[in-house]
């Protein structure tokens, strides 16, 4: 009869793998999963959002192209295409975080976020990134469709870059926040019919905002939208209604700030963890 062995009776149990620094396996496995989601529905994701800015510039123009008169040696489509490709940035990238967590709790699956060994600053950099990615994936395609179209100048194409990353960084981590608090898809379109819209809407996309009276044209500069489209539109067609890097600055200062309040909520747990 066989006996168990007692020097084996009490074993150490193996300890737990402590990880140290950054899991950058983690993060970026995460990354590519949020990317993946996107381009597997990449019809729907990017192609879509593209055709529609064509066709808001296709109408406006054909519908006030000679009639707008701004002042300055730039067409009316010149000025428009700007705000038309950070538009689109901005809203792909808040709809692709805001769309994975809220999918995510729908399904049951938010466990598998939560699960594995990343830290809240891994899991929001990991998601912020991935919204990221599709903003510069759909402004890529939205600004070379335009560019066949009427041209850009581009006179400083990094200040353009910039505005278009940090935009697509706010709406992805402003994502991330609708996402933990909603609990179903009616609130997160809620969120986008009564929020995300009117901001990318009344934020000088269609107009200047000197044209604005009084306190009007100082609610205007207290949107971000307005900041990020003046930027753009400064480094695509050299023109804009403020002065750049006053945008450039409380723009990053704004990422900062929203960044800390996600991963303050994810170190919580809200609204994730029962």
């Amino acid at each position: 009869m066989a006996h168990a062995d007692p020097s084996n009776s009490h074993a150490t149990p193996p300890s737990p793998r402590t990880l140290r620094g950054v899991n950058w396996i983690g993060v970026w496995t995460l990354y590519k999963k949020e990317v993946w989601r996107f381009l597997k529905v990449i019809n729907q994701t990017v192609a879509a959002p593209i055709i529609t800015t064509l066709l808001f510039l296709t109408v406006f123009t054909l519908a006030l192209g000679r009639q707008v008169d701004l002042g300055v040696d730039i067409t009316f489509p010149e000025f428009l295409a700007p705000g038309l490709v950070m538009m689109a940035i901005l809203q792909n990238s808040f709809a692709n975080t805001a769309s994975s967590i809220v999918g995510a709790k729908m399904q049951g699956n938010i466990v598998d976020l939560l699960m594995p060994p990343l830290g809240p600053g891994e899991l929001t950099a990991a998601l912020a990134l991935g919204a990221v990615t599709r903003g510069l994936v759909v402004g890529l395609g939205t600004a070379t469709a335009m560019a066949l179209i009427i041209g850009f100048a581009a006179p400083s194409l990094w200040l353009a870059l910039y505005f278009a990353v940090m935009g697509s960084l706010l709406f992805g981590l402003a994502g991330v926040l609708t996402g933990m608090w909603a609990e179903k898809f009616d609130h997160l379109s809620a969120v986008t019919n009564f929020i995300i819209t009117p901001l990318t809407f009344l934020s000088g996309t269609f107009y200047s905002i000197d044209r604005l009276p009084g306190v009007w044209n100082d609610l205007a500069h207290l949107n971000p939208v307005f900041w990020l489209i003046d930027g753009f539109r400064a480094g695509m067609i050299g023109w804009s209604d403020s002065t750049p890097w006053i945008g450039a600055i409380a723009i990053a200062v704004l990422n900062l700030g929203v960044a800390i309040l996600c991963w303050r909520l994810f170190a919580i747990g809200y609204k994730l963890k029962a």
